[in-house]
């Protein structure tokens, strides 16, 4: 079966968010679809190592932001590559509470509020069925599709993303991969060699310093 195939499927890119007392918690997915018109439900699909996905699952209230092909790498980053647990990553984002749930803003056409009416077990994930409570538009722009994170951003999937799939790496080079994000770093492709790069350079994925990434 070629896993490659399926990159086909088409998706967009979201922002998940919830609050559990006073703490704002949220994630990057690029599975939402609309599945009901009258009274709309929306299904996500969320991983379930991940630590939004725990929270949801309590909280059983959530907002999505739609992002823009605009968004920044530094709001990719944040909810793509890194843990609720560990960092704050509302912190300098644009973003403010509507009925009681934290909404991106950044760089957002559309958000919607809704609550979560069942969760149904896909063995790595789950399916998250939300009731659309609200939805109102923020921006005209352009929404971020899934096929153009990767190829114009270069983006790359996490690895709790549903469409994951493990990088094929050659065999030619030294190649150095960021134990964070995955991205990777190709000497041969690269006018610098990573061993020459000054200290405080830093992923262009996710930001993260040069002691993050791993020779391949």
């Amino acid at each position: 079966m070629s896993l490659e195939a399926l990159n086909n499927l088409s998706y967009g890119m979201y922002v998940i968010t919830t609050k559990q007392n006073q703490k704002n918690i949220g994630c990057f997915i690029n599975t939402a679809i609309q599945i009901t018109s009258k009274n709309p439900i929306i299904a996500v699909s969320l991983n379930k190592e991940n630590y939004t996905n725990q929270i949801l699952k309590e909280t059983r209230k959530c907002a999505i932001s739609i992002l823009t092909e605009k968004a920044s790498q530094n709001l990719i980053s944040k909810f793509g590559f890194f843990s609720s647990k560990e960092i704050n990553k509302f912190e300098d984002i644009n973003f403010q509470y509507v009925d009681e749930m934290p909404v991106v803003l950044e760089d957002v056409c559309t958000y919607i509020i809704g609550e979560v009416i069942r969760v149904i077990d896909v063995e790595t994930h789950d399916i998250f069925l939300i009731r659309v409570l609200r939805a109102e538009n923020v921006l005209d722009d352009v929404p971020m599709t899934y096929r153009y994170y990767h190829e114009k951003l270069k983006g790359k999937a996490p690895k709790k993303a549903p469409t994951y799939q493990e990088e094929k790496i050659g065999d030619k080079g030294n190649k150095y991969q960021c134990s964070i994000c995955g991205y990777i770093y190709d000497d041969d492709k690269e006018k610098i060699k990573f061993a020459d790069l000054p200290d405080d350079w830093t992923c262009p994925m996710c930001g993260v310093g040069k002691d993050k990434f791993v020779k391949l």
